[in-house]
């Protein structure tokens, strides 16, 4: 066991490789106490200008992980985490059960998120439990959404799911755009799924709405040809939940709840809803009888990507967005 003076001394040559290593043995000691003592002396050092601000991050970040539930969610006060591999919410909520972190959830937008992470785990979570208006739609997963891919985190690492929505696409040439009609409740909700990608990475996001289909809008964002594929709605709110949740190349990443919300609000403003109606359980018919498009221009530079159409026929009207993010 490392020594107090010993820990000082870790602390006051700001030796990164170090500390990380003694933080190994606390958590493999489980000494918590222990664990949140190092955070504060870490950050108290900060403020003195050593340079041990990411060692305080990643004690929270195993705290968050590692911990019983009164302690992980002690580390989740808005704001705390900025620089962990993930929100702190989302990292205690990917290994803890619902019931083992309620009952010490007191921030009602970290307990809203925690309790729509763990009912996408496949917990049970009631609607009573949380506020509806954080998100501002069902915690309860409906039968026709899909199963949303989840963040897995460990302790030196995490993995995010990469290009979940990579399926077969056949090459289409495009014929004449039709013009592109202002900016509307369903084009603002299609790029509030990539903010961060545009406003705090170097990505970029270009919507469209047309009286026509999906290849008209497409077209009058300029492509010539692309690829396309048509697709389910629980297949389009998969790709969107997860374009939401991501942070892009260097942007804050915002968790799949966030992402689950997105795609619920394309959904609903595609289908005319300026709010969750009472009937969520008939929402996936009604999806069902709009066309959902996935594309790309056939030159794809990996990274973050979301291209995607909707159309209502009925209506002649439809949306796209073509989205991007390198590494």
């Amino acid at each position: 066991m490392v020594t107090d003076d010993a820990v000082t001394a870790l602390i006051e040559a700001s030796d990164l490789a170090g500390l990380l290593r003694h933080i190994d043995g606390i958590c493999s000691r489980r000494a918590w106490d222990e664990l949140i003592d190092l955070r504060d002396r870490c950050e108290e050092a900060v403020e003195r200008g050593k340079q041990v601000w990411a060692v305080a991050q990643f004690a929270e970040y195993r705290l968050a992980l590692e911990a019983p539930g009164e302690v992980a969610a002690s580390v989740m006060d808005d704001g705390r985490g900025r620089f962990a591999l993930g929100p702190l919410w989302e990292v205690a909520a990917s290994s803890h059960p619902w019931e083992d972190l309620e009952p010490h959830l007191t921030v009602p937008t970290v307990r809203a998120m925690v309790a729509h992470e763990r009912s996408i785990r496949g917990d049970e979570v009631r609607e009573a439990e949380i506020d509806p208006q954080i998100l501002g739609i069902p915690v309860a997963i409906q039968s026709w959404e899909p199963a949303y891919p989840v963040a897995e985190y460990k302790s030196d690492r995490a993995a995010f799911p990469d290009d979940i929505h990579e399926i077969a696409m056949e090459w289409v040439e495009l014929s004449d755009a039709a013009p592109i009609q202002p900016e509307d409740s369903v084009t603002d909700v299609m790029l509030d799924l990539v903010k961060p990608w545009w406003e705090d990475s170097q990505g970029k996001a270009e919507v469209a709405t047309v009286d026509g289909t999906i290849e008209q809008a497409i077209r009058s964002l300029g492509p010539h040809r692309i690829r396309m594929t048509e697709v389910t709605p629980a297949q389009a709110m998969e790709a969107m939940a997860w374009a939401g949740a991501s942070g892009g190349g260097y942007g804050r990443r915002r968790g799949t709840p966030a992402g689950r919300a997105g795609a619920w609000w394309v959904v609903l403003e595609a289908l005319g809803y300026d709010e969750v109606p009472d009937h969520v359980a008939q929402l996936g018919d009604e999806a069902r009888e709009l066309r959902w498009v996935l594309w790309d221009p056939g030159d794809r530079i990996g990274g973050w990507n979301l291209y995607l159409g909707v159309e209502d026929a009925t209506d002649g009207v439809a949306w796209v967005i073509s989205a991007v993010d390198a590494a």
